[in-house]
Order: C-alpha cells, then sequence, then structure tokens
C-alpha cells in the first residue's frame, strides 16, 4: 500500500518537477486554478438512487428515495465521472492529452503553446501568452465553478517562489519540514551535515528481541516518522533518498539504534530546512545517473541501485532502492 502511495506520489511530483524547468527554461507565465466541488460536475451513466437526506424529507413520502443524475463525494466513480467530464471539455477546446499522462494537457497557440496539469481539482497551466492563459481561464470557468489563483505560489504542500530579476523557479518544502521537526521535538536538535553518520551499522539484529524493548519502542512514533520523511523525500529532496530507504526496511520492527538514525536525519534536516529544488533558464537536455553498491545490505548482502535524471540543470527524477537479489560476480 505505502510503496503505491509513493509511486504515484512520485509520477505526480516528476511531472510538476518537468514542467517548472519547461517554465524557467522558456521564462513562461505560470497560473493556477482550483476546481470548487469537482465531484459534483460529473455525470452519472448508472440508476442510482439515495434515501433522502434526515431532516430534508418531503412531508408525507418519506418512503420515496431519490435517483441521482450527477456524482456525489463517497461514489465509487466520482473520481472517473469527473475526470471523463473534464477530459470531454479539454478536448473540445482542441486540446491535446499526453499519451504518457493523462492529466497532462497541451495546445498549440500560434507561435507558441500551452500545458495543463491536473491534480484532482487542482491546476497547473503555463504558457508564453498571459493573454491565452486567461481566455483558457474564462473557458473553464464558464463550463465548471472555478476559482482563479493567480500566479502558482504553493502545489501539493511545495511552495513554489519565483525570481524574476535571477530568472529562477525554487520548489520547496521548509514549511513542512519545520512542522515535522516540531511534531516530533526535534525544532531545537543539534544540526548535522550528513544525512546519516558513518558509524551506523544498521541490520536486523539490532531489532529489540526482549518484551522490555519491544515496549519501549512501541511507544516511539517510528513508522509515522518514516512517513512524514518519505513525503519530503519524494518531493523536494533526493539528499534524503537512500538514508529514509535503509530506515523503511525496519519499520514492522525497529530497534533504538533504528530510532537514533531517525533522529539522526531529522537532525539534518534542521540544518538544511531551506535547501531546494532551484530551476532556471538553460538548455531542455535530458540526463541521467545511476549507480550501485556492491552488497552494502548488511541482512542478506543484496546491493543499492540509486538513479536520477534532470532536465536542464535540476534534478526531476531519483529513486534509490534495494536490488530484489544478489547479484553473484563471477
Amino acid at each position: 500500500m505505502q510503496e503505491n502511495l509513493n509511486a504515484m506520489m512520485r509520477h505526480v511530483r516528476e511531472k510538476t518537477q518537468a514542467m517548472l524547468s519547461i517554465v524557467a527554461a522558456k521564462r513562461l507565465y505560470l497560473e493556477q486554478l482550483d476546481v470548487k466541488t469537482a465531484f459534483l460536475h460529473g455525470d452519472l451513466e448508472e440508476e442510482i438512487y439515495m434515501q433522502q437526506l434526515e431532516g430534508f424529507a418531503e412531508k408525507g413520502n418519506e418512503e420515496l428515495v431519490c435517483r441521482l443524475t450527477k456524482s456525489l463525494y463517497g461514489l465509487k466513480q466520482a473520481p472517473r465521472q469527473w475526470y471523463k467530464k473534464f477530459d470531454g471539455f479539454m478536448q473540445r477546446n482542441e486540446y491535446f492529452r499526453c499519451n504518457a499522462d493523462h492529466c497532462c494537457y497541451f495546445k498549440k497557440v500560434k507561435s507558441s503553446f500551452i500545458i495543463l496539469l491536473l491534480y484532482v481539482d487542482d491546476m497547473l497551466v503555463a504558457g508564453a501568452n498571459l493573454e491565452e492563459i486567461n481566455n483558457l481561464k474564462k473557458q473553464l470557468s464558464s463550463e465548471f465553478e472555478m476559482k482563479d489563483l493567480g500566479a502558482a505560489k504553493q502545489i501539493l504542500g511545495m511552495r513554489i517562489s519565483k525570481d524574476k530579476q535571477g530568472g529562477t523557479l525554487q520548489l520547496s518544502q521548509a514549511e513542512y519540514i519545520r512542522k515535522v521537526l516540531q511534531r516530533f521535538n526535534m525544532s531545537d536538535a543539534k544540526p548535522v551535515r550528513t544525512p546519516l553518520a558513518s558509524h551506523f551499522r544498521l541490520s536486523k539484529e539490532q531489532c529489540p528481541e526482549t518484551d522490555e524493548e519491544k515496549g519501549f519502542m512501541a511507544r516511539v512514533p517510528y513508522a509515522s516518522a518514516i512517513g512524514s520523511l518519505m513525503y519530503a523525500m519524494v518531493c523536494t529532496r533526493p539528499d534524503i533518498s537512500h538514508v529514509v530507504g535503509v530506515m523503511s526496511r525496519y519499520m514492522s520492527n525497529p530497534g533504538k539504534q533504528h530510532r537514533e538514525a531517525v533522529k539522526w536525519i531529522l537532525r539534518y534536516l534542521q540544518g538544511t530546512t531551506e535547501k531546494c529544488l532551484t530551476f532556471r533558464k538553460d538548455k531542455l537536455k535530458l540526463e541521467s545517473y545511476v549507480d550501485s553498491d556492491f552488497a552494502g545490505e548488511v541482512d542478506h548482502r543484496r546491493s543499492t541501485t540509486g538513479y536520477v535524471f534532470t532536465l536542464g540543470i535540476t534534478a526531476f527524477s531519483w529513486v534509490s532502492q534495494l536490488q530484489k537479489i544478489v547479484n553473484m560476480w563471477l
């Protein structure tokens, strides 16, 4: 379950950062929109009935039920029907749907183009011509109840900052990281310079064995801390990808040494809260880097593979994961 959520979040992050790379490289406008009560716009294809709401039942006809013509929040088909309604609208207005991501739309406009990314009920719109972007906003408002948020400032908990003079875009989670540090009482911790020190030699042998040790670790919010770190890792902090991956191996039965290692990561974040991804005007050149260690995992002697993709000068896709098999070198 957690692996599927991470994969979904990674995909959303990748398309967002790829778009920001294009925006910075081409000096495009970046606007944000929000759809009010998005799921209520979907048209139902099935015959569905619901009981009259308590307090709103028609007197004398309390036994009757209502037939739904529009989707409601809570219906399993509501997200799908909303997407079909939105997709039909975009295609009627001559926007092309990206084959690799069906929530990405683009349209050639004169000598330029417009890109729209859909995040359920949030949208990012990028383009060189502000007039064409405003025209799209009017078209959307005529079909759906919209809220124009102006220049994009925040998406999915990530802060977007634009430096017009320097021509850069920054994607940061400083506010989120401060909340995580405060939640785990690490706001005043002494910062460290590395995500994980070399003296941590973690293995399953450090998992608790006695009832006393297990009782102590049961009171430690280890899984919660790892989950909070994973969100930062997936979105804007590739520098902690490896260590968070290592610490997540012990979520089922963490020991005191594992707890100390997680505290070390939080101390590292305490000293690097403002670290962020920076996008600037540059050639949109796609590059990738990949490497692996040799049997670095202590318990099963498996290797860890890591890769990073950059578009322009900034990373937009990264992974650090344990290999599923043991490689034999002859």
